[in-house]
């Protein structure tokens, strides 16, 4: 039975020294005029944050705020994974995993993981609590690569099982994603359905897009299938490069800290409901978007956070599960997401016991309305607790 180990993050010297230099040297383009957020990441906001960077953001400080919580890595066949494992602070804690997705970390949860954990030093219940675990999927962040086959999701599912019940020792879990994370936590309620409590997501997983009919849909599903090609369109060019050719934006991406911010700061914009116009720091203060980038300029894993999108598009999870997922299911949806789905798209797939239309928010719920969310969960899974 494998054994997880704990790690405490300590970045060497000499590689915040080599950022410091890259960031002095950064060359930079020229830029349309008027162009605003229009071509992408406005020239003139990243120089502000690179600035920061440079003379501002304290990455040590950064760094000790994410060592309050308890990190391990644990060897999965070959595959090291890192996990965050907070116990919850309650009479009977619900063990609860935590998936995030592109281009964010575990990063994504650092405000909601207390919450969850010890809801009573927030206004709630400690009959709420939850044990949460909260790893760096395969790739991403502190995690190893995972191998090309079968294809990520599937294979990630698999992975992420075994920790919560060979390792952590739970028999039956409840599972929280979003983006990468929901097709990661819908193939997990396809393989494990036994093992799980229930699951929960803030969008249906976008791949469920292409493999709708075109017969018999209702006008709401009808309007989600335009608004899905109309955004892969305008905003999808992203994930048609991940997918097709991600090794050559990843040289630049993983040598340039310029490069790989506007890459990654350009979502959180467009994502998130700041309103646009470069208005992202409505949303996020620059020492978060900075300690998401660092994540992936440290550890070197831009190019393997790419491995999702290339599978999905060359090893594409099997078709033949049952439909929809048998596991009770609840969906939180934030209006400034990418596309949000309506909920009759969502009970093709799913056993949808609980839908809810947010008020405001984007992509990164977690970070950017972490209330909101904790709510929803906490209700969503409060009757299942027995």
């Amino acid at each position: 039975m494998p054994k997880a180990k704990s790690l405490k993050l300590k970045t060497p010297q000499k590689t915040l020294t080599d950022l410091k230099r890259r960031l002095a040297n950064t060359r930079w383009p020229d830029e349309a005029e008027d162009a605003g957020w229009a071509y992408g990441t406005n020239l003139g906001y990243l120089k502000a944050l690179l600035d920061y960077w440079h003379n501002g953001f304290d990455w040590r400080s950064q760094e000790a705020k994410l060592n309050n919580f308890h990190h391990f890595r644990v060897d999965i066949d070959g595959l090291g994974l890192h996990f965050i494992h907070e116990h919850g602070q309650g009479p009977s804690p619900m063990p609860l995993l935590l998936l995030h997705g592109w281009p964010d970390s575990f990063y994504r949860f650092y405000k909601v993981i207390p919450m969850l954990a010890d809801p009573a030093s927030y206004g709630g219940s400690p009959a709420d609590a939850a044990d949460v675990i909260v790893p760096s999927l395969p790739g991403f962040g502190f995690s190893d690569r995972t191998a090309k086959q079968p294809s990520f999701v599937v294979q990630t599912a698999d992975q992420l099982k075994r920790p919560m019940t060979e390792v952590l020792g739970y028999k039956r879990f409840a599972v929280h994603g979003g983006d990468v994370g929901s097709g990661v936590t819908e193939r997990l309620a396809h393989a494990y359905p036994d093992a799980l409590i229930g699951i929960h997501m803030t969008d249906i997983p976008h791949g469920h897009i292409f493999s709708m009919p075109t017969e018999t849909l209702s006008q709401a599903e009808q309007q989600y299938l335009k608004a899905g090609q109309v955004w892969g369109m305008t905003e999808g060019a992203y994930a048609l490069v991940q997918s097709t050719k991600p090794q050559t934006l990843a040289y630049g991406l993983n040598d340039s800290p310029a490069g790989l911010a506007a890459w990654i700061v350009e979502k959180f914009s467009a994502w998130s409901d700041s309103g646009g116009n470069g208005n992202v720091e409505r949303c996020f203060s620059k020492d978060e978007l900075l300690t998401n980038v660092m994540i992936y300029w440290l550890t070197g894993t831009i190019n393997s956070s790419f491995q999702y999108y290339f599978d999905n598009q060359h090893h594409p999870p099997p078709q033949d599960d049952p439909a929809p997922v048998g596991v009770p299911t609840g969906v939180a949806l934030f209006p400034k997401d990418l596309v949000p789905a309506p909920r009759a798209f969502g009970e093709r797939y799913f056993n949808i016991q609980r839908w809810t239309q947010m008020p405001r928010c984007g992509h990164f719920a977690a970070l950017e309305e972490p209330e909101l969310l904790v709510s929803d969960v906490r209700e969503f899974f409060r009757p299942m607790r027995q």
